[in-house]
């Protein structure tokens, strides 16, 4: 019982900074200020988490499982190349726009100050989703569909500036621009450019 009411406070702890993240931004979120909007000291923080670098953690972490468990599902049901990428594309601008927080992270802006470590490790995390990209289009040229029309590295590149961009957009307009608002526009345009 006592674990289990452990994992709940945390589970609150990291809604809560989330929440904190995207009505705050711009703003560096201290743990006493995370403390008070949570209801507990800064003593009970450390008992869920050894340091605000944890918190931060926990939100890729859970950003990496939700995301990556996607792309692989995504995978699995489709073998075009041009639908798998535009899965993968509305994949990561939906999760940005359900978790807005989360988004500040990812994008390093909630990180300024912390712990290099975590800045590196959001890098790899769009280093993941594009290197998952180039495989896709890797797997396309084996077959008689579609393929990338320019080289493998500039196509996916190319797509990841649409997410990463539109995923800026959304933070720097404080969650105003939506990054899934003019997808269906975009991606056709890029469609007709990326793919031959």
């Amino acid at each position: 019982m006592a674990t289990e009411h452990r994992s709940d406070r945390r589970q609150q702890i990291l809604e809560i900074l989330a929440r904190e993240l995207e009505t705050h931004p711009g703003s560096r979120i201290t743990t006493a200020a995370l403390a008070k909007a949570v209801g507990v000291t800064e003593a009970a923080l450390y008992r869920h988490f050894a340091s605000k670098a944890k918190m931060f953690e926990a939100l890729i972490d859970f950003a990496e499982d939700s995301v990556f468990t996607l792309i692989n599902r995504i995978l699995e049901q489709d073998k075009n190349v041009v639908a798998r990428c535009e899965r993968i594309v509305r994949l990561l601008l939906g999760f940005a726009e359900r978790n807005p927080g989360i988004t500040r992270v990812l994008l390093g802006d909630a990180l300024v100050g912390e712990n290099e470590r975590l800045r590196v490790r959001v890098a790899k995390f769009f280093e993941r989703i594009e290197t998952q990209i180039k495989q896709v289009l890797r797997e396309a040229n084996l077959t008689d569909g579609p393929r990338a029309a320019a080289t493998i590295d500039a196509t996916a590149n190319e797509i990841m500036a649409l997410i990463e961009g539109r995923m800026g957009q959304f933070a720097r307009s404080d969650f105003a621009r939506r990054p899934t608002e003019f997808v269906d526009d975009q991606w056709a345009m890029l469609r007709v450019g990326l793919f031959k």
